[in-house]
């Protein structure tokens, strides 16, 4: 059973986009950098949510270097820490060579030397979807959700947030 789509405007606390080369070392370094990333947030490496995120980053960059690699072009991994869960982008240019939709990825035989990396995206992710970009381009989206102690990481980035933003205040003269 498929969850539902991404919810259209969840609040967005933090973000990191990095463009790699269509290479199969570029695509190990995406779930070194997303492992890295979430780290820094507050989500330790070795957690549920922190291992779920870096199996699908691992297979979407793979994906968007066997399968939507265009010569000279690269692909894009964008994580974004947004209201309950995170959400990984993996953006490519080959907009024709589309994955199957959420919930109806073909399983795979025991001897099939392919085609499990959508199967653990579908199994991992809370949420999945592929977009259309422009110009030709896809985007294939990804969320795990936090677990309820893991969403204070939420309130402790907006607390920085606050405390980033507040500028001293003048005396006034």
């Amino acid at each position: 059973m498929t969850a539902p789509p991404t919810p259209p405007h969840p609040v967005i606390a933090r973000t990191f986009t990095q463009r790699l080369s269509s290479t199969p070392r570029a695509a190990r370094l995406a779930r070194h950098l997303a492992l890295h990333q979430l780290h820094s947030w507050g989500i330790p490496h070795g957690s549920d949510t922190s291992d779920k995120v870096a199996v699908i980053v691992a297979e979407l960059a793979a994906n968007a270097v066997t399968h939507g690699r265009v010569p000279g072009r690269d692909f894009e991994l964008r994580l974004a820490l947004v209201t309950g869960s995170v959400r990984v982008e993996v953006t490519d240019t080959r907009a024709e060579s589309r994955p199957p939709a959420p919930g109806v990825v073909p399983r795979t035989g025991p001897l099939d030397e392919g085609g499990r990396g959508l199967v653990l995206v579908d199994a991992l992710a809370d949420r999945w979807e592929v977009l259309d970009r422009e110009p030709p381009a896809k985007t294939v989206r990804a969320e795990v959700d936090l677990p309820v102690r893991g969403r204070s990481v939420m309130r402790q980035l907006a607390a920085q947030t606050d405390r980033e933003l507040q500028v001293p205040k003048e005396p006034l003269t």
